[in-house]
C-alpha cells in the first residue's frame, strides 16, 4: 500500500492505495466522486476524463499514485464558486450537447481543456480535439455547437464563412 496525497476539486485528500489503483477508482470509490464515468477501461471512450494539473487525462488508465501531489479537477469541481454552472456546462445545457448523459462529464472536461489551450477553436479543431471522446447518442453536432458557444463564437456565423 502507498499513501497518496493530492488536491481534488480544491480539497487536500490522502488515502492508502494499492499501486494498481486507477485514478478513476480512487475518485469514484475512494472519494465518492461518481461524476467521473468509466465506460471502457481501455482509454477509448473518454467518459473518465479529468484534469490533472490543468491537462485533460483519461483517469481509467492513470494510476492514482502517479498523480500524487497533483491538482485534480473532476466534473464535480467544474461549477463556478457560487455554485452556478461553468460556461462550458451552461453551453452544453443551452445547446443540447447531451442526451443520455453518460459521456457528458468527459466531454465537458475535454472541452474545457481545449478552450484553456485554444480559446477560439474552429469547428474542425473542436472535432479533432474531441476524437478521443465517444458519444453514442448525439452525433456530436450539438456538442460542437456547445463548445463554439462556450468560446463566444456563433456556430451559424462560422458555418457561413
Amino acid at each position: 500500500m502507498t499513501k497518496v496525497t493530492m488536491t481534488v476539486n480544491g480539497k487536500a485528500v490522502s488515502a492508502e492505495v494499492e499501486g494498481r489503483t486507477l485514478l478513476s477508482t480512487f475518485l469514484r470509490e475512494g472519494l465518492g466522486l461518481t461524476g467521473t464515468h468509466v465506460g471502457c477501461d481501455t482509454s477509448q471512450c473518454g467518459a473518465c476524463v479529468v484534469h490533472v494539473d490543468g491537462k485533460a487525462v483519461k483517469s481509467c488508465t492513470t494510476f492514482a499514485a502517479d498523480v500524487a501531489g497533483a491538482q485534480v479537477k473532476t466534473i464535480e469541481g467544474m461549477n463556478n464558486p457560487d455554485g452556478s454552472l461553468s460556461v462550458v456546462q451552461q453551453a452544453f445545457q443551452d445547446h443540447h450537447g447531451l442526451q443520455c448523459g453518460f459521456c457528458t462529464p468527459g466531454m465537458v472536461m475535454s472541452s474545457a481543456a481545449l478552450l484553456a489551450e485554444n480559446p477560439k477553436p474552429t469547428e474542425a479543431e473542436i472535432r479533432h480535439y474531441l476524437e478521443g471522446n465517444i458519444c453514442r447518442c448525439t452525433g456530436y453536432h450539438n456538442i460542437v455547437k456547445a463548445v463554439l458557444a462556450a468560446s463566444g463564437q456563433d456556430a451559424a456565423a462560422l458555418a457561413a464563412e
